[in-house]
């Protein structure tokens, strides 16, 4: 099988910019081809991760930003939801052995988008559950129950997430909302869904990505320091919440399927980062559980041992996570992008203390994390 690597990354992300969305779109392709020294027409193909009508505010996403990525008349897919599939197509399109290198970018203006509660209520179903009110909040609140009342966790734990996360953000440039707060702090930042505090909730954010994938002949010319993807998996979940199981979803199904194809088979021993979409903070302690970094029931026990701290053994979203910086529908390529810099070590203030040989991506989307979607990238 061929090896495929990330050859170069660039990301515009943070808070509502009164930027063109053309502009942002352009700059961070046009980065990115700088870097590895390609012009436009010596890409062989590009993926995008936009969205249509709700979170982008347009319709016909790739029609409205195609010529700003590069894309004008060129081959091209456009794909919807989480993120991390357009890495997962512009993979298997350089496995086919059609293309040696596959431009990747992830678009959300999240400054011109309604909030994120008011659209994902329309993802609901229409008859019964959306006129109750059900949207991403509201589902999350109702799984961070379950998780508390199955396992002991405590509030305080969830907190101790924010604490971390917002306290990781500090040191990163292209973080929206940053701070050091305690976790008396967190709990007191006003109820958002109970028991889901503001600050429990990631907030909306504005996220371009640009990555270039090659084949490994093609990356070994264009940067000393490739990437390569190791594996890959993806799952998702049946539709109705009340037909699932908050707490055993389908990311330990993705997991095991990227693993496999990486070779890991102690994830908690042989991942050194770990980058992970936890828009509301119970997640970052859940999903960390059903990566097989710790026990069933243990996350709250693990963030407590300090080893997910950015100078722990095993950092947790050293970049600040979606709680920090939520570009809905690029957050999960934004995983991507901070994994390869901490690789690389050019993460900056936010570079973990050890060397990191191997990290997984996690990008998650829908009620509750209906889509999952893992990489496991390294050396």
């Amino acid at each position: 099988m061929r090896r495929v690597a990330i050859t170069e990354v660039a990301q515009i992300s943070g808070p509502d910019s009164k930027d063109n969305f053309y502009d942002q779109a352009y700059r961070v392709t046009r980065e990115v081809l700088d870097k590895a020294g390609l012009s436009r027409d010596e890409v062989g193909t590009i993926v995008s991760a936009s969205t249509d009508v709700f979170h982008g505010g347009i319709s016909c996403a790739n029609a409205y930003y195609w010529e700003s990525t590069g894309s004008f008349m060129k081959a091209g897919t456009r794909q919807d939801g989480e993120s991390m599939f357009a890495l997962h197509y512009a993979f298997m399109k350089i496995l086919t052995g059609k293309y040696d290198t596959v431009l990747v970018v992830g678009l959300c203006k999240g400054s011109e988008n309604p909030d994120n509660d008011a659209i994902t209520q329309l993802i609901a179903d229409p008859f019964y559950q959306r006129p109750v009110g059900l949207n991403e909040t509201t589902a999350a609140a109702m799984q961070m129950h379950q998780y508390m009342e199955a396992y002991g966790a405590t509030a305080e734990q969830c907190a101790t997430v924010v604490e971390k996360n917002l306290g990781n953000a500090l040191r990163n440039p292209y973080a929206h909302r940053r701070g050091c707060y305690s976790t008396e702090e967190v709990l007191a930042s006003g109820s958002m869904c109970h028991p889901l505090t503001d600050l429990m909730c990631a907030p909306k954010s504005e996220g371009f990505i640009a990555m270039l994938l090659a084949a490994e002949d093609k990356a070994r010319e264009i940067t000393p320091q490739p990437v390569w993807i190791k594996g890959y998996g993806c799952a998702l979940d049946t539709y109705f919440l009340g037909d699932r199981d908050l707490l055993a979803g389908q990311l330990p199904n993705a997991a095991r399927r990227a693993y496999k194809m990486a070779g890991i088979t102690d994830p908690a021993k042989e991942i050194d980062l770990v980058e992970l979409c936890e828009p509301y903070a119970f997640q970052e302690l859940l999903w960390c559980e059903q990566l097989g970094l710790c026990g069933r029931g243990e996350g709250g026990k693990l963030i407590a041992s300090g080893k997910t701290r950015i100078d722990g053994d095993l950092p947790v979203n050293p970049s600040g996570g979606v709680l920090a910086t939520n570009p809905y529908v690029s957050r999960g390529l934004q995983r991507v992008v901070e994994a390869t810099l901490q690789i690389r070590g050019h993460a900056g203030e936010h570079q973990v203390r050890q060397q990191v040989n191997t990290a997984v991506c996690h990008g998650s989307t829908g009620f509750a994390g209906q889509c999952h979607a893992v990489a496991v990238i390294g050396r």
